[in-house]
């Protein structure tokens, strides 16, 4: 009976011991990780911006007085220079008022001549002592008034006689005509704007810069602009104004760039890309997914050769469009998981894949 117990019990410990025996299952592969192996070196690098050619004046023309306008000589882009005349009104009702004021001329010199007469009629009763001083003062007082009816007039007059001028409207400067608000056959007023010129001494390019890029832009900093339509050209300019406060709408601000010797390859309205040089501390730019929160400090996952990860805290010097600018944290040929980095954990093991290899189509799906 014994000896059947102590056959049993041995038979379950050797169940027991084989069962035990078994390998461990095999570990999972490494996931796929891509990587991009770093390098660092002081870059000189340029912040391009695109924007339009302008002419530094610009000016809207009008009429100083209303009328009908009876023709417009210019059409929009056409060239002008100082003296032509671009647009004409009726003249009828200024030539009236200008006649109606020469005729006032004639009355206030009659009223002035009777005036006169009169008081050199009343002086001499006065002095026979036929009228008393107080008429006399009275033909006085007359004589001053006509004296300065006069002088009205004429001031009128030559009012009238410069307006019947302003029925035409010549072109102050030399310039391109870049807006005609106003058709032959309108009623304008006084001031209305009826066509725009662009001066043609001195062009410049506006662009607009985002916030976090104004800082660095200041007056007088040098830049060069290239036209986009002659990409061989570059044109030296220097920044002449930046916008005090952002547009309202867009959250950029208007930076004007002086181009003193720009040609026709700049025309107005024609796009030009403006260069600015920047020397940064460091040539690494990550993208945005390969950063992480450590301990409340930007860090990224860096490859061991063994494929190991291990988190490395660095320093952000700039959050651009294109990526984060690294200061410092890195070393030459660090390997740094550039996608994904929010779902891997300290000490996982990667299978890393660059991230310029071009992308392999599985057949076998």
């Amino acid at each position: 009976m014994r000896e059947s117990f102590v056959g049993a019990l041995t038979g379950v410990l050797g169940l027991t011991l084989a069962a035990c025996s078994h390998e461990a299952p095999p570990q999972p592969a490494p996931r796929a990780a891509v990587v991009r192996t770093v390098g660092l070196g002081d870059t000189a690098q340029l912040a391009v911006y695109a924007g339009e050619v302008r002419a530094r004046h610009e000016i809207d023309l009008a009429f100083r007085v209303g009328g009908k306008v009876l023709e417009r000589n210019v059409t929009l882009g056409s060239r002008v220079k100082k003296g032509d005349l671009l647009a004409r009104i009726d003249p009828q009702d200024v030539e009236l008022n200008a006649e109606a004021a020469k005729a006032q001329v004639v009355a206030a010199s009659a009223d002035l001549a009777l005036a006169k007469a009169e008081f050199d009629r009343s002086k001499a009763l006065s002095d026979q002592h036929f009228i008393s001083g107080s008429v006399l003062d009275q033909k006085r007082a007359a004589l001053l008034a006509a004296q300065a009816r006069l002088q009205q007039a004429r001031a009128q007059a030559d009012v009238a006689s410069n307006q019947s001028g302003y029925s035409r409207l010549v072109a102050d400067r030399d310039g391109a005509i870049t807006a005609t608000p106003v058709e032959a056959g309108q009623v304008v007023a006084a001031g209305q704007t009826v066509l725009r010129i662009a001066a043609s001494n001195e062009r410049e390019v506006l662009i607009y810069v985002p916030e976090q890029r104004i800082a660095g832009i200041k007056t007088g900093t040098p830049v060069g602009v290239r036209p986009w339509a002659a990409q061989d050209q570059v044109f030296e300019g220097a920044v002449r104004e930046v916008a005090a406060a952002a547009d309202t709408t867009t959250r950029t601000y208007a930076v004007r760039i002086s181009v003193p010797r720009a040609d026709d390859k700049l025309a107005l309205g024609a796009t030009a890309a403006v260069a600015f040089p920047t020397q940064q501390k460091s040539s690494i730019v990550l993208p945005h997914g390969a950063l992480i929160q450590k301990s409340g400090a930007p860090s990224v996952w860096v490859v061991s050769a063994d494929g190991t990860l291990q988190p490395r805290s660095v320093k952000v010097g700039a959050w651009r469009e294109d990526g984060a600018l690294i200061e410092s944290g890195l070393a030459n040929g660090d390997r740094v998981v550039v996608v994904g980095a929010h779902r891997l954990a300290a000490g996982d093991k990667v299978k890393p894949v660059p991230d310029n290899t071009p992308v392999a189509l599985d057949s076998q799906r």
